[in-house]
């Protein structure tokens, strides 16, 4: 208690982020609720959540309208991603617990993200916007003025702290005493302070030429080598750790590292031997008597990690005692925990780890903590949105992955010749490509939806990143075509694509029950209702219960004739499936024509013309009996 908080134990508490409040009605208001209460929430520690499959009849969310969200990032320890089983096929529903499993059975692939902030005893406090309604992962971190203990930063970002002399400190600890004699019950609960609106630039009026441009804070002007872009770019994402704390605690939650206050430096030497070696940055934390350290190395562009200069700086941080060795480029790691480099593993004995980010993953922590998780300064909010904007910028360098690699046109021609073969040895290339645009995929829907968006994959391969591998590729020789089944929480179900490479087409479809009551007319007749807005071509299969058969119209057509989907009176319908064919991308890289483009704009139009208005069909609440006559009401059976 000797750190100067003069106001006790209670105002330790509230920099923390914790309500204090020591009257008499709070304490008997407390205790009301006292036996029900989750004694980790009541003591403001927040705890990690996996979000898996939502509810189906919630409302799906929503993709932000101008399309400009970035891929997320995936948090967490390199270890086990969570498994979570769905169906036995994509929009199938839950499979019985006890049902045998033959390794086929699909699984959702639950990355822990999006929850750092939100771990036991990190100092930021979540927070949202409308916290009683929204889904867990679109609740996050709101930064707070908090004064950590054992920091060797400023207590606030708006500057250092004043020095605390030691009669405060005793009159500290005089209060605590006095506290607890009087209070008869003491109430800590977490504020939840409110999301700061994303900030809009200040409007230039005084310019004299609409061509002028307002200056930036961090400027893409000029810049010219590789090596200068990725300083640039660096600092600029150093810089805005310092100042933007749930932004550096999103980030750092993703090495372990403790929730304190954040200091970041440039190009910092070190010695290793007889020569110098230069990260191209480090980041210190420092939170209760730890300190934290971190070497970061930094590629832009097309530019590669290479071993020696990794396994160089984890020599160093071992040397030094350090904890962890981060990269960031533009390569994005098949799954999370994995890295795209190979490492002699006995440099990594001891504490030192080894982590890696892509650039997609930095933007999508920036756009998650703007725009999901928010930051309670404006000020912080705009220098958030700037690094944003920048690493957006083509210039920048961090351009996310774009490139299926030198494999691609070759494999793509072999397909459409009918020539490939599952021991082609490009194959194996252009697999993994696909995997690691899949990863992104699911990254940038998570940050533009707000929800942990989650990988549906058959259980047999979900944890074995070499046989998910080769399963794919098998799956590129035989058939051609590259799939994925996503499932985003609150949608009313799973959403899968397909690149067939052979037709040079991307199929996007969701599959959805059709209710349980009524006949196939009105069935039918309650999904037109929610595609009144879809495109005119997209196919509509309807899929009948006891019936092998299937019928498949297109909307124009089903618009004007919806009994065209019921071969007769009698036909019961299940379910339907709705699917749309796109243009594929044929060229390796580049935003005009190329494969990865056409990929994510084939998913993010699907999703937000069929998938985003869909709801759920949800059976209507049971029915008490009339209270005038006692009967049932007409209709329902005993």
């Amino acid at each position: 208690m000797g750190q100067g908080w003069d106001s006790g134990l209670a105002g330790l508490a509230q920099d923390f982020g914790v309500d204090v409040a020591d009257n008499d009605e709070a304490g008997a208001e407390d205790s009301v609720d006292a036996g029900t209460e989750d004694p980790d929430v009541a003591g403001g520690a927040a705890t990690d959540s996996v979000v898996g499959a939502f509810d189906a009849g919630s409302a799906a969310a929503t993709v932000s309208a101008d399309g400009t969200g970035q891929a997320p990032l995936e948090h967490g320890h390199p270890g086990q991603a969570h498994l979570e089983q769905v169906g036995t096929s994509t929009g199938a529903p839950v499979q019985d617990a006890d049902a045998e499993d033959d390794g086929d059975d699909l699984i959702d692939v639950v990355e822990p993200d999006d929850d750092h902030a939100n771990r036991a005893g990190d100092s930021e406090p979540v927070a949202s916007p409308d916290a009683a309604t929204a889904p867990p992962s679109a609740v996050g971190a709101t930064p707070t003025a908090d004064a950590r203990v054992g920091s060797t930063a400023p207590a606030d970002d708006a500057g250092p702290a004043a020095p605390v002399s030691p009669a405060a400190a005793l009159a500290g600890s005089t209060a605590i005493a006095a506290s607890t004699a009087t209070a008869k019950g003491v109430r800590t609960r977490k504020t939840k302070s409110a999301r700061a609106a994303v900030p809009v630039p200040p409007a230039l009026r005084l310019r004299l030429e609409e061509s002028w441009q307002s200056a930036r804070v961090f400027s893409i002007s000029g810049v010219g080598t590789g090596e200068e872009q990725e300083k640039r770019t660096t600092s600029a994402l150093l810089a805005t750790m310092m100042g933007v704390r749930a932004f550096a605690r999103g980030l750092t939650g993703h090495f372990d590292a403790p929730g304190g206050a954040v200091e970041t430096y440039l190009e910092t030497p070190f010695k290793l031997g007889e020569n110098t070696v230069i990260p191209d940055g480090v980041i210190r934390i420092a939170r209760a008597g730890r300190e934290w350290t971190g070497l970061v190395e930094v590629k832009t562009g097309d530019g590669q990690l290479r071993r020696a200069q990794v396994e160089n700086y984890l020599d160093v941080a071992r040397e030094q005692g350090f904890d962890a060795v981060i990269t960031i480029s533009n390569e994005i790691a098949p799954g999370a925990g994995e890295h795209p480099v190979e490492v002699d593993r006995r440099k990594l004995r001891g504490k030192v780890a080894l982590f890696h980010l892509s650039w997609a993953e930095v933007v999508h922590e920036a756009q998650m903590t703007l725009s999901h998780r928010g930051v309670g300064d404006a000020l912080q909010a705009w220098l958030l949105a700037e690094l944003i904007r920048y690493l957006q910028h083509p210039r920048s360098g961090a351009a996310g992955f774009e490139d299926m690699g030198p494999a691609w046109v070759g494999v793509r021609e072999a397909v459409a010749a009918g020539t490939l073969r599952a021991g082609d040895r490009k194959a194996p290339a252009v697999a993994e490509s696909w995997i690691r645009l899949v990863r992104q995929l699911r990254l940038r829907l998570t940050a533009e939806l707000g929800v942990s968006v989650v990988h549906v994959l058959p259980r047999r391969v979900a944890t074995d990143p070499a046989a998910r591998l080769k399963a794919t590729t098998a799956q590129l020789a035989e058939s051609g075509q590259l799939e994925a089944t996503l499932r985003v929480p609150g949608a009313a179900g799973p959403v899968g694509i397909v690149a067939d490479l052979r037709t040079a087409r991307v199929r996007t479809s969701v599959r959805l029950s059709a209710p349980q009551e009524g006949g196939g007319q009105r069935r039918v007749s309650w999904l037109l209702r929610q595609l009144k807005d879809a495109p005119a071509d997209l196919l509509i299969e309807t899929h009948f219960t006891g019936r092998a058969e299937s019928t498949c119209e297109q909307l124009r057509d089903v618009r004007d004739s919806p009994g065209m989907l019921l071969p007769d009176r009698s036909a019961e319908v299940g379910a339907f499936t709705l699917t749309r064919t796109t243009t594929m991308g044929t060229k390796r890289s580049g935003m005009k024509g190329a494969f990865i483009p056409s990929v994510i704009e084939a998913l993010e139009d699907f999703y937000r013309s069929v998938v985003q208005p869909l709801r759920a069909w949800v059976p209507p609440a049971p029915k008490l009996p009339d209270e005038a006559t006692g009967m049932l009401p007409e209709g329902l059976d005993l």
